[in-house]
């Protein structure tokens, strides 16, 4: 179950990394995804080098296949992260998109 409280308390933490631009150090591709996330499969988790020597794992959106390299722009975003379920709360998240 997702709770509204959780959602609530990080979204301060949230702030403070959208808009914010990095370079992928490392992906790979989910072809067999957890539970809530198989309407999303086959997808791109990254971790992404931003700023001040942070690192930050999370999902790639709206990229093609060239967009697969270490060393690629990217900044992030805010999206939906996994099908809402039975709670009917849509939750949302940080995820990166190729620049």
């Amino acid at each position: 179950m997702i709770s509204p409280v959780k959602i609530w308390r990080n979204q301060k933490k949230i702030q403070k990394i959208l808009g914010l631009e990095g370079k992928i150090l490392s992906w790979t591709k989910i072809y067999v995804p957890p539970a809530g996330f198989e309407s999303q499969a086959p997808y791109v988790v990254a971790i992404v080098g931003l700023a001040k020597g942070r690192n930050y794992c999370a999902q790639l959106v709206e990229w093609e296949e060239k967009h697969l390299i270490t060393g690629q722009k990217v900044k992030s975003v805010l999206r939906r992260t996994k099908d809402p379920g039975t709670e009917g709360v849509i939750p949302y998240g940080v995820k990166f998109k190729p620049i």
